[in-house]
């Protein structure tokens, strides 16, 4: 069924920007429904990237753009140690090539191929593992790593040297980074020199970094959980499509 909403707000708006901020999809995508002519006000088509909505205007998205949307794909890795998350520097190995059909875990309508344009949404650095999102979905990419985002990761951390009290104390809540102080963040000993990291932000390296601040050095750093979706019982190296209803709670719990 096509998309249609009213716009009510006071003061006009671009097309794509609306749409961005009604989570339908990116901007950029929107500037490609517009380009395809597949986005309409009021029963006209939309044919310029700049087009603004006023109040009173009803926008429809016809459905052949729904099922653009609808068909963006997004898969859930394990990822081991050793695959890089984003671009591979010569000889490395990045993520994408994990998607084959032999390492699907259940089933899936598609299987990527190298011409797709998945990213990582959240990136983990060659040396970690675990939890890993590539997606081709703006609206899920935001909701996940946008400035505005609320989702916290977890994870699980075994480090080398010895844990206090104290350590922990600035890790939860004292340390900068880059000249910033950090968000607090939710650290606990959960075992022998294992620590359980959750965190709302994500800069490079940031728990490796954090711990070489109170003198600790990680060794191994396994990501559990995004917000309300866990990487369960997924095999290592192994992949899955992720569900319409995980994409809805991801963008749902990513709100303030």
């Amino acid at each position: 069924m096509a998309w249609t909403r009213r716009y009510e707000d006071p003061e006009p708006q671009r097309v794509n920007k609306w749409l961005a901020q009604s989570g339908v999809c990116s901007r950029r995508e929107a500037e490609g429904l517009i380009a395809k002519g597949l986005v309409f006000i009021d029963g006209q088509r939309v044919e310029d990237a700049g087009r603004k909505i006023e109040r009173g205007q009803t926008l429809v998205l016809n459905d052949d753009a729904q099922n653009l949307l609808e068909t963006s794909l997004t898969v859930v890795i394990h990822k081991p140690v050793g695959i890089v998350s984003g671009q591979p520097e010569p000889k490395q190995i990045p993520a994408v090539r994990l998607l084959t059909r032999d390492a699907l875990f259940g089933d899936s309508p598609v299987i990527p191929d190298f011409g797709s344009r998945l990213a990582p949404v959240g990136r983990l650095d060659m040396d970690s593992r675990g939890l890993l999102i590539l997606s081709e979905d703006g609206v899920l990419a935001k909701a996940i790593i946008g400035p505005e985002s609320e989702l916290d990761k977890e994870y699980l951390v075994r480090v080398n040297g010895q844990i206090t009290d104290k350590k922990l104390a600035m890790l939860r809540h004292g340390l900068h980074l880059d000249g910033r102080k950090l968000k607090p963040a939710k650290v606990s000993l959960i075992g022998d020199q294992q620590l359980r990291f959750v965190l709302k932000e994500g800069r490079n390296r940031q728990i490796r970094r954090m711990a070489e601040a109170v003198g600790l050095r990680v060794v191994d750093l396994f990501r559990i959980r995004i917000g309300p979706l866990e990487l369960g019982e997924l095999p290592e190296g192994r992949w899955r499509p992720l569900a319409a209803a995980e994409r809805e709670a991801l963008i749902r719990a990513s709100k303030p």
